[in-house]
C-alpha cells in the first residue's frame, strides 16, 4: 500500500496449500481493509505477535521475482527519499507477464568459468586507469569518478571494466541515459565478452520483453546486466561493479514517487554490497565531485600530455581578440570565426557538427517593429512558426494566428527570438550550396553519420557520432543554457557542450570547436582547458558557500497552502532545519524548501515521511508532494 501510514510489515498466516508457493520474494493476493490487494512474501517465520492474523489468500506466481538483496535496496531508497516501500517495489519490479513467466520456468544456466583479466586497453591513457582495472580483477571494490578524455570510446572503456570484474567471478550492473547509449554499450559488451554474456534490460523494451529480461537477471543467466534507468535495481547475486555514465543527464531522475536518482540508487547498492562503483562522464557533476572530495572515490583523469594530443582546438568568439577582428561576434548567430571554421571544415571533406539547444523551425518570435514577443491572443501562450511557408500557431492551444496584430504597437511583421533546429538547417543549407544537410532532433535522432563533407544540425544529446570525428563543432545559442533560472545551468551547459566537442578530431587532425560565448565565463574556460574537475569544484564550492545541493541535503514540499503548512507543522524536523519559501509552482500551489546539514538527511526524510503518514492516516484531502533533492528547486 503507498500510503505513508502504511509503509510497514504485516503478518499473515500461510495455509497449508499455499505453504510451497508461498517463497519469499513471491506475488501474493491479500486481504487489506476488506479489498484483495497485492502483496509481497518478504519473509517467513514461524509466528507472530499479533494476535489474530488474516490468511494469505492466493499466490499469484511462485517464482520470487523480489530478490532478498533488492527488497534490502528498496527499504534503503524509500527511507533516503522519504517514500514508500510498496511505491519503490513498483520500480523495481516490473509488472507480471504470465506468459513469459511460463516460458521461462526453466533450470538456471550453468555459471560460465571465470574469463580471463582483459588488457586495459584504452585505459593505459589515464594514469590510474591500469590499477583500477587491476583491483577490479583481484576481486577488490575500488570506486572511481572517470573524466573521459574527448573521443574517447566510452563504451569500450566500460565494456573493459566490466570484462575486468567478470574475471573476478562477480557480475556488473551498468545503466546509461538512453537507448543509443545502451545500443553502443551492448555492442561493445557483445565484442568484449561474446554473445549471451550480458541482459539489456530497459523500459523502451516493452512488457514482454522486459519482463524476460528482467526473469533472465534474476535467474543470474548473464553475469552483467546493462540499461536505462529501469535497470538500476536489477536483481545480481554477487554484484562486484555498479557504473553509470554520465550521471548529470536529467533521464537519471526517476519521475515518478518517491523520485530516486539512478545515480544515488547506484551508489547505495555499491554501500549495501560492498561492490566497486564508477562513475563517468565528459563533464562531472557536483555530485560526483563530492564523492572525490570526501574520499570515497578517487578520481581517474588523463595528464595533461595526453589531454593536449587528444582535445580540438576550442575558441570562444566573445573574447577580446575576436571582437577585435570582428565587432559584430558579441552578438551576432554565427559570427566569423564560426563560418570560417565551418567552411575550413567542409572544404577539406570533413563532417561538421551544429548545436542548437532550441528544436522546431521558430519556438519563439517577437514583432519585428518593436521587438515585443508575440503571445496568442486567446490564451496569451507563445506563438511559433513551424515552418517559413505556415502562420503562427500558439505554443500552447495550438490556434493558429494567421491575422496577428501586435498589440503594442500594431505591426504584423514577425521575427524570431529564438531559432530552432530546422531553420539553423534551412539557413546553413543556403550558405553552403552542394554540402548534404542533415537534422537530428526529437522527430529522428541519428546514431552516426559518413565521414565526408556534410553538415549535422543536432539539438543537446541528439549529436550523431561522425566516422573519424567532426572537422568542426559549433556550438550556438549559448545563452539559452547558460541564462536559465536553474541551479545547475553552467554544469548542464558545460555537460552539452562536453559531449558535442567530445566528438570532434584532435586539434593535429584538424578538429576545431567554436563556443558562440564569453570566454571569460567559467563555463566556457572549462570547456577551453576541457577541465571539467576544476570546474565541478568551483561549483560545489560555490554551492557550499551558499547552502545548496550536494553540499546539503534539500526536500521540497508542494501543494495547496494549506496542505504544506499543515505538513510542516507535524513534521518533528531535525535541529538545524531552515525552512525556504514559500514561492509559487504550479496553478494554486506553492512550495516550501526543508535544508539540512548532510548528516541530518536520514532525520530530515523520517520526519517528513512520518507528517505524511499523519495525514494520510486522517485522510487529509489535499495531496502534498514530497522530493528529497529535487533536480530543480526553483
Amino acid at each position: 500500500m503507498p500510503l505513508p501510514h502504511l509503509d510497514r510489515l504485516f503478518d499473515y498466516l500461510v495455509p497449508s496449500d499455499l505453504a510451497d508457493d508461498a517463497v519469499p520474494g513471491a506475488r501474493v493476493k491479500v486481504r487489506f481493509a476488506g479489498q484483495l490487494v497485492d502483496g509481497w512474501v518478504l519473509e517467513r517465520v514461524d509466528r507472530s505477535d499479533h494476535p489474530k492474523p488474516l490468511y494469505l489468500t492466493k499466490v499469484v506466481s511462485p517464482v520470487p521475482v523480489l530478490a532478498p538483496e533488492v527488497a534490502r535496496l528498496a527499504r534503503a531508497v524509500a527511507d533516503r527519499y522519504a517514500g514508500s516501500l510498496a511505491d519503490v517495489l513498483r520500480l523495481a519490479v516490473p509488472p507480471r507477464h504470465a506468459r513469459v513467466e511460463k516460458e521461462t520456468l526453466a533450470p538456471p544456466a550453468e555459471p560460465s568459468p571465470p574469463a580471463e583479466a582483459p588488457d586495459p586497453g584504452g585505459w593505459r591513457d589515464y594514469p590510474a586507469g591500469p590499477a583500477l582495472l587491476y583491483a577490479l580483477a583481484e576481486g577488490r571494490s575500488p570506486r572511481a569518478v572517470w573524466s573521459a578524455l574527448p573521443g574517447e570510446d566510452w563504451a569500450a572503456r566500460y565494456a573493459t571494466a566490466v570484462a575486468a570484474t567478470v574475471a573476478s567471478g562477480r557480475g556488473a550492473l551498468v545503466v546509461v541515459a538512453d537507448g543509443r547509449d545502451l545500443d553502443r554499450l551492448d555492442a561493445a559488451l557483445t565484442a568484449t565478452l561474446g554473445a549471451g554474456r550480458h541482459v539489456c534490460l530497459s523500459a523502451a523494451l516493452g512488457p514482454a520483453r522486459r519482463y524476460r529480461a528482467f526473469l533472465a537477471a534474476r535467474r543470474s543467466d548473464a553475469p552483467v546486466v546493462i540499461g536505462t534507468r529501469a535497470a538500476m535495481f536489477a536483481p545480481m547475486a554477487r554484484l562486484g561493479l555498479v557504473a553509470i555514465w554520465d550521471d548529470g543527464d536529467d533521464l537519471h531522475a526517476e519521475p515518478r514517487a518517491p523520485y530516486p536518482h539512478a545515480r544515488e540508487v547506484l551508489l547505495t547498492r555499491a554501500q549495501l554490497d560492498d561492490a566497486a562503483a564508477l562513475v563517468g562522464g565528459f563533464a562531472r557533476t557536483a555530485e560526483a565531485q563530492l564523492l572525490v572530495e570526501t574520499g570515497w572515490a578517487r578520481e581517474v583523469v588523463a595528464d595533461r600530455a595526453v589531454l593536449r594530443a587528444r582535445t580540438p582546438a576550442v575558441a570562444p568568439t566573445g573574447d577580446d581578440p575576436q571582437l577585435a577582428r570582428d565587432p559584430g561576434a558579441a552578438t551576432a548567430r554565427l559570427p566569423s570565426l564560426a563560418w570560417t571554421a565551418a567552411r575550413e571544415a567542409l572544404r577539406a571533406d570533413l563532417p561538421v557538427l551544429v548545436q542548437v539547444p532550441r528544436r522546431g523551425y521558430m519556438p519563439s518570435v517577437a514583432c519585428q517593429d518593436c521587438r515585443t514577443p508575440a503571445r496568442c491572443p486567446h490564451c496569451a501562450g507563445p506563438l511559433a512558426l513551424s515552418s517559413a511557408g505556415r502562420p503562427p500557431a500558439c505554443r500552447w492551444c495550438g490556434r493558429v494566428a494567421a491575422a496577428y496584430a501586435c498589440p503594442h504597437c500594431g505591426g504584423r511583421r514577425l521575427r524570431a527570438s529564438v531559432t530552432g533546429a530546422r531553420r539553423t538547417a534551412e539557413e546553413l543549407g543556403r550558405a553552403f550550396p552542394g554540402v548534404p544537410v542533415r537534422t537530428s532532433g526529437r522527430e529522428e535522432v541519428l546514431a552516426d553519420v559518413p565521414g565526408g563533407a556534410g553538415l549535422v544540425i543536432a539539438t543537446p544529446g541528439a549529436e550523431p557520432v561522425a566516422e573519424g570525428g567532426y572537422g568542426a563543432v559549433l556550438l550556438l545559442d549559448t545563452w539559452a543554457m547558460l541564462t536559465r533560472a536553474d541551479l545547475r545551468a553552467g554544469e548542464e551547459a558545460l555537460r552539452r557542450w562536453a559531449a558535442a566537442a567530445a566528438l570532434a578530431r584532435p586539434a593535429a587532425a584538424g578538429g576545431r570547436v567554436v563556443v558562440v560565448a564569453d570566454g571569460a565565463l567559467a563555463p566556457v574556460q572549462a570547456l577551453l582547458r576541457w577541465d571539467p574537475g576544476w570546474f565541478a569544484a568551483r561549483e560545489l564550492a560555490e554551492r557550499r558557500e551558499l547552502g545548496f545541493p550536494p553540499a546539503v541535503r534539500m526536500a521540497s514540499v508542494t501543494g495547496l497552502p494549506v496542505a504544506v503548512a499543515d505538513l510542516l507543522a507535524q513534521a518533528r524536523l531535525p535541529d538545524g532545519a531552515e525552512l525556504l519559501g514559500p514561492v509559487p509552482a504550479d496553478g494554486d500551489r506553492e512550495r516550501m524548501l526543508v535544508r539540512v546539514p548532510r548528516a541530518r538527511a536520514a532525520a530530515m526524510a523520517e520526519a517528513l515521511h512520518a507528517a505524511a503518514g499523519s495525514r494520510t492516516a486522517r485522510k487529509a484531502a489535499e495531496p502534498v508532494r514530497l522530493q528529497v533533492d529535487p533536480l530543480a528547486l526553483f
